[in-house]
């Protein structure tokens, strides 16, 4: 059974445009790379976990805040490494401050095979983007998911 992780699709309406927060993975592999290296929040489920909750703990463990709204299901998305990552689309506080994101950390042995543990960020930042410059940025397995997200709000009225 492929592994499961969950995410949230963060979206504000600017007076211009449809943006998306997206976070930057902390750490040493990522630290140079940037397009096609950012993220939606996500994490994996852990067992017997709701799917949903588990994308709301992951988004607050990444960003330090809570994300409250409607939670609208985008789908499941199979990444090229075979992970599968369920998705919900939430539109944010236009105020939230992505740069004032306070994230977990994570411990690995660095450099490789020195011996030494240091602790990262899991996300080392986090940014606001306008829906094509978010597809450039995004991992190339999450591109599909900001289309889910234009067709879900085209085909409503009202906003999610």
């Amino acid at each position: 059974m492929p592994v499961r992780s969950a995410g949230l699709l963060i979206y504000r309406r600017s007076s211009s445009q449809l943006e998306i927060l997206l976070v930057h993975p902390g750490g040493p592999f990522w630290a140079k790379k940037d397009e096609g290296a950012w993220s939606i929040p996500k994490g994996l489920v852990e067992p017997g976990e709701d799917e949903l909750a588990a994308a709301t703990r992951e988004a607050q463990e990444e960003l330090g805040v809570a994300i409250e709204g409607t939670f609208v299901h985008l789908g499941e998305y199979r990444q090229p490494g075979g992970k599968i990552v369920v998705v919900w689309a939430v539109e944010a506080d236009p105020v939230l401050d992505v740069d004032a994101i306070k994230s977990s950390v994570f411990q690995m042995e660095w450099p490789p095979r020195s011996g030494r543990i240091q602790s990262f960020p899991e996300v080392d930042r986090a940014g606001w983007f306008a829906l094509a410059d978010a597809e450039i940025k995004l991992l190339k397995g999450q591109r599909a998911m900001l289309g889910a997200l234009l067709d879900q709000l085209q085909s409503t009225d009202h906003p999610m």
